[in-house]
């Protein structure tokens, strides 16, 4: 495994928006990939990295929370409900945060590294986790749905 290089938004912002491409095939590339990702979100302090941020156009997505480590390939949210408010950042927004107002609950259709379709219903954390990281797969980041930017004042 190894420590991947995070694009950030100062580096490469048009690349950051760049929509990802469907994984066609699980190969031994995506299974390392994936195991990169995760290696790299965890030594970066993470809860969550889409292959976007690590400069790869695919629809791969790890993330890690309280709940465990998910990994989803191709993944769309099929159900959401309710709202939370709460502080976001990014890794590839190293030092900023903003208020954004996500889903309390969202359900994600995927696939996992054994080509398995999976769904996971997150809440909280993973719940938000889940928009944000998707977000990035489709260009998105969180700054886009921010309600307001924090000052690090403002931050716990």
């Amino acid at each position: 495994m190894a420590i991947l290089k995070i694009v950030t938004e100062a580096e490469d912002n048009e690349f950051l928006r760049k929509k990802s491409r469907e994984v066609t095939e699980i190969t031994p590339r995506i299974l390392t990939l994936l195991d990169d990702m995760v290696e790299t979100m965890r030594h970066a302090n993470g809860c969550g990295l889409a292959a976007v941020q690590v400069g790869v156009l695919r629809r791969i997505v790890v993330i890690e929370t309280e709940d465990g480590l998910f990994e989803f390939i191709n993944p769309v949210i099929v159900r959401s409900s309710g709202t939370q408010e709460g502080v976001e950042g990014c890794l590839s927004l190293p030092k900023k945060w903003g208020l954004t107002k996500r889903p309390a609950a969202v359900t994600v259709r995927a696939l996992n590294r054994y080509g398995e379709e999976i769904e996971v219903t997150g809440y909280d954390l993973l719940a938000k986790a889940m928009c944000h990281e998707l977000d990035h797969l489709d260009g998105i980041l969180y700054t886009d749905k921010a309600i307001r930017m924090l000052g690090e004042d403002e931050v716990e």
